[in-house]
């Protein structure tokens, strides 16, 4: 028998995002999401324990018996070749998908508290500071977004590619491109549920503004964060790749990047060395892939009407086999 802190925990987890997205998932969204959160789970368990998996280390290019070499082909030690720089292959794209996760952890988190709360506050207050915001916030939003992302990296690395500065300057330069994004989402759900009879009851009450944003609005308008948050992280690590393929990623002495990998590789695809693009290039499109499907997934899943359709429809075939089972029971009964 449960207790009721059992049941509580229960319902607390299963209202998680892609908990309960996955319980509400059948057929076809199902298969899309569990292919996502399977390629998502590869990526972060390469970027997590990137030291075990990878042989050697991003910018090894040899051990106690000698240099690596250049352009080996696939196989023996080097299972994927290795680059005309002489790194390890296999290790750069698993070493990879830790900037990778490491610029989305810190350009899509940055921007979802700096754009949640101007939304909130420009969307609640309204006035001249919601035009300001707003006409601040079109501007940046009708820039090319790779094009801003590139001047943002410029003017905040200053032409240096160490480490955690090559990260950082991608991650603030995404974060500028994604602030607008989720500044207007959330500004639209707030100018439509200051409206709402709840907000207005607490006004009446004497409910300071804080306390009518923090407790009242802001549950109510982020409740599609979620979906924004994966469609924006495919968007990062495009970013990052093309920002990187572009010479302004980070050099391989401080750090593995997939978009710089494939700059590097352009002139090898022409003498016939195609696994020094090919596998980076596939790290970039399976993390985009799983992170868009998980993302599209919660985007059907959060439609009311496909997922009364999707449980009519379940529901319509099984009447129609317990109908049929019956039927044949019947006529079974009558031949007997």
């Amino acid at each position: 028998m449960s207790t009721p802190d059992n049941t509580a925990k229960k319902s607390w987890f299963s209202r998680l995002p892609i908990v309960s997205h996955l319980r509400q998932s059948v057929g076809l969204q199902r298969g899309m999401l569990i292919t996502g959160l399977i390629l998502c789970g590869i990526v972060l368990i390469c970027a997590i324990f990137a030291p075990l998996i990878a042989p050697y280390g991003f910018n090894q290019l040899g051990t106690s018996e000698g240099n690596f070499g250049s352009k080996l082909p696939p196989g023996g030690t080097h299972i994927w070749g290795t680059t005309v720089g002489g790194y390890d292959v296999f290790s750069r794209v698993v070493w990879g998908a830790q900037t990778a996760v490491a610029v989305i952890i810190v350009a899509v988190i940055m921007s979802l508290f700096a754009g949640v709360i101007l939304g909130l506050v420009s969307g609640y207050l309204g006035g001249w500071l919601d035009r300001i915001l707003v006409v601040i916030a079109d501007a940046v939003y009708a820039f090319p977004t790779l094009l801003l992302a590139l001047v943002m990296s410029i003017a905040i690395s200053g032409g240096q590619s160490s480490a955690w500065g090559g990260i950082a300057a991608a991650a603030f330069s995404i974060t500028v491109v994604f602030i607008p994004q989720y500044f207007r989402v959330v500004r639209a759900e707030t100018l439509r549920l200051k409206a709402e009879p709840f907000v207005e009851s607490a006004i009446v009450l004497g409910a300071s503004k804080t306390r009518i944003i923090s407790k009242h609005i802001f549950r109510n308008a982020t409740r599609t964060l979620p979906l924004i948050f994966t469609l924006n992280s495919s968007e990062a690590i495009l970013t990052l790749a093309g920002l990187g393929f572009l010479g302004f990623g980070i050099e391989p002495t401080s750090a593995s990047e997939w978009g710089y990998d494939l700059n590097k590789a352009l002139p090898d695809v022409t003498s016939g060395v195609w696994w020094t693009s090919v596998f980076p290039g596939l790290a970039i499109v399976l993390t985009v892939l799983g992170i868009t499907l998980v993302g599209e997934s919660m985007n059907d899943l959060n439609d009311p009407r496909l997922r009364v359709r999707r449980k009519a429809k379940g529901a319509k075939t099984a009447k129609a086999a317990k109908a049929g089972s019956s039927s044949s029971i019947n006529e079974t009964a009558e031949a007997k």
